[in-house]
């Protein structure tokens, strides 16, 4: 994870790509890497991801690969590619799929002469709790469900996982010491309510053992994205 050492990631959850780059630029200097999602790549596509590694600035492709083992092999070959930093997958789609998608990242990397990215299991989305889980047949409660397929990842040989900081420590009992935990879900204190429901502030994720942290609203939606930022990397010190 070479040019990655600030720990926080800024999540460019916006839909235009003249805006994500206008706040990367301004960005950058203060932070490690930037998450492009789901909005953001269906409105500007791999050029989003090719123009924001031209500025040197480290991708973390929030996609969530979700599909059969062969599909999501290819998707993770065409991300690599691409030259980004980090990925993601959905851990629930099981042991073959995960193991498919870290050996198309190793095998792609080494053709096209770049590094391996970080290919991370996405376990429980922060959106949801115990009642979500029992919607879609899940008897578990997040925590639960959490280890389970952190476990699992783990086995299939990810070296990293998405979770929610509430179930950062818990996963470092039982995981390998070199899993790498990233977690969205992080909260500054005062925003308004919205659709995270499991979360914690910056300094409490690094504390309970996150390595990453993925923050949006409280940095793109500041009236100073910039000077939030700041304000966040300084509450770490």
């Amino acid at each position: 994870m070479r040019g990655m050492q600030n720990p926080v990631i800024v999540a460019l959850d916006v839909p235009d790509i003249n805006l994500a780059l206008t706040l990367a630029a301004d960005l950058a200097p203060v932070v490690g890497a930037f998450k492009i999602g789901s909005e953001l790549f269906t409105s500007g596509g791999p050029e989003m991801v090719r123009r924001l590694r031209g500025t040197g600035a480290a991708v973390f492709l929030d996609l969530k690969f979700h599909d059969i083992p062969n599909t999501v092999a290819k998707s993770v070959a065409a991300a690599v590619r691409l030259d980004v930093q980090m990925l993601t997958i959905h851990t629930s789609g099981g042991s073959e799929m995960m193991a498919a998608a870290e050996t198309s990242a190793r095998r792609t990397a080494e053709a096209t002469g770049g590094a391996v990215p970080l290919v991370l299991g996405v376990t429980v989305l922060t959106s949801m709790d115990g009642a979500n889980l029992r919607e879609i047949g899940v008897d578990s409660q997040p925590a639960e469900q959490v280890t389970r397929l952190g476990r699992l990842a783990a086995a299939a040989g990810l070296r990293g996982l998405v979770c929610s900081p509430l179930e950062i420590t818990t996963l470092r009992q039982v995981l390998p010491a070199g899993v790498q935990l990233v977690t969205p879900g992080i909260r500054i204190g005062g925003e308004k309510a919205d659709d995270q429901k499991r979360t914690l502030s910056p300094r409490e994720a690094l504390a309970a053992g996150a390595n990453w942290l993925v923050i949006g609203r409280p940095i793109y939606a500041a009236a100073n994205p910039r000077a939030a930022a700041e304000q966040i990397l300084a509450s770490l010190s």
